[in-house]
């Protein structure tokens, strides 16, 4: 049997607090902060804040599915933003940190609408998951400086105060998961 790695490309708020977690991940073998879903070509940071391009923020992941399953990465997901607010995150608000899972192959659509299906019989949240499942489009990476930015600037405030929690979370709820 052939082994590939896959790509998945998420939104879940900032995506800083994002790639803080997912480059701890176990399987996880390229971690990329980026905009996509968007109509502007080649946007800027600045471009995309302004909520004029349509883009969201996002992490595109690199994956060992030998390692870690689809269902793992998002399971994680959903627990480290919450999937049931239109475009906003905590503080942050506007397109660009809506919630979505931007797929590169049919199935990871269907595990990603299975999954919400689940969750969303469950009870888990209180209100709907409004997390938008589209293939990914108009993909374009992040600066340099946006790239390991929680690694290169822990003591930065939205990093203390956003997404270090993030990570205590992940640790905690998926201990076997962390590289």
């Amino acid at each position: 049997m052939e082994h590939r790695s896959q790509t998945i490309t998420l939104g879940g708020g900032c995506f800083w607090c994002l790639e803080s977690v997912y480059v701890l991940v176990k399987g996880v073998t390229d971690v990329e902060s980026g905009y996509c879903n968007g109509h502007t070509t080649r946007p800027s940071y600045e471009q995309v804040c302004s909520g004029s391009t349509g883009h969201a923020e996002v992490v595109k992941l690199v994956f060992d599915p030998l390692q870690i399953s689809l269902r793992e990465i998002l399971e994680i997901f959903f627990v480290i933003h919450d999937p049931t607010t239109l475009n906003r995150q905590g503080h942050d608000s506007g397109t660009q940190y809506r919630s979505g899972i931007y797929f590169s192959a049919a199935e990871q659509e269907t595990v990603a609408k299975d999954l919400i299906r689940e969750m969303n019989q469950s009870g888990l949240y209180n209100g709907a998951i409004v997390t938008e499942v589209l293939p990914v489009s108009n993909y374009w990476p992040a600066e340099d400086y946006h790239q390991d930015f929680f690694e290169k600037n822990p003591d930065q405030g939205y990093c203390l105060a956003v997404a270090g929690p993030k990570v205590a979370k992940f640790r905690k709820t998926f201990a076997r998961l962390v590289k």
